[in-house]
């Protein structure tokens, strides 16, 4: 693990596109979360494709990001990415996308659905873990309730927040249970009572949000979330 005067090696898992204003706020979100703990971060996008057949850079890296954008290029890379850091005890930090590719690799890897799909991928697949949600989240800011006790309320210092969404899918309601017992935690939920944080309990840092916390992030005032991310790497 790094200590305080290193520099913290962060790999990005998606498909970089900046003109889609998560990915720029995503670098910016580091960098001043970095600033906030007196660290130098190295960030690198890794696009989904190349990660099917080499994981060297996620191997290397101290933390991960799975960034929003899905559909990636490749579903196959992004969950090699991820299986590696679980399984590594990376600290990792899914937002929007990232949440859902976080619940696939779980459910095929730990839970043992082999065929756990996701309906942007396949709307027709036999078991999705990932679906449609009613009504599209994309450009609203909403609340979130957080389970008390829980690494994300902890991180806030707050039981609740106003996050910023862009994604029109999410945990399919029916898996719900499954997944929280199976030991992925839903420790955060919108009005509705819907899964909008995960939390992966003994693990160094392992948590998703289907909102998009770093665009809320600022020069001087980072977001909690982030900071706590590249702070588990140190």
């Amino acid at each position: 693990m790094a200590r305080m005067t290193d520099t913290l090696r962060v790999a990005v898992i998606g498909d970089h596109d900046p003109a889609f204003p998560p990915h720029p706020a995503t670098d910016d979100a580091l960098r001043h979360s970095a600033d906030r703990l007196g660290v130098e971060v190295d960030v690198r996008w890794l696009a989904t494709e190349p990660l099917e057949r080499d994981l060297a850079r996620v191997a290397a890296a101290d933390v991960l990001w799975c960034a929003p954008g899905s559909p990636y290029q490749s579903l196959a890379g992004a969950l090699a990415a991820l299986r590696l850091g679980r399984e590594n005890g990376v600290p990792t930090l899914g937002t929007c996308g990232g949440l859902q590719h976080m619940v696939i690799e779980y459910a095929r890897n730990v839970l043992g659905f082999a065929e756990a799909g996701h309906a942007e991928y396949d709307p027709y697949a036999s078991t999705l873990f990932v679906s449609e949600l009613a009504c599209s989240l994309a450009g609203r800011t909403m609340p979130v309730t957080l389970a008390k006790g829980s690494r994300a309320a902890a991180l806030y210092g707050a039981t609740g927040a106003e996050e910023e969404y862009y994604c029109d899918f999410g945990l399919d309601p029916a898996h719900r249970d499954t997944l929280h017992d199976g030991g992925l935690l839903v420790t955060g939920v919108d009005g509705d009572g819907d899964a909008r944080v995960l939390e992966l309990p003994g693990h160094p840092f392992y948590l998703a949000t289907l909102y998009v916390p770093q665009t809320r992030s600022a020069p001087g005032s980072p977001h909690p979330l982030v900071t706590g991310l590249l702070s588990a790497a140190l």
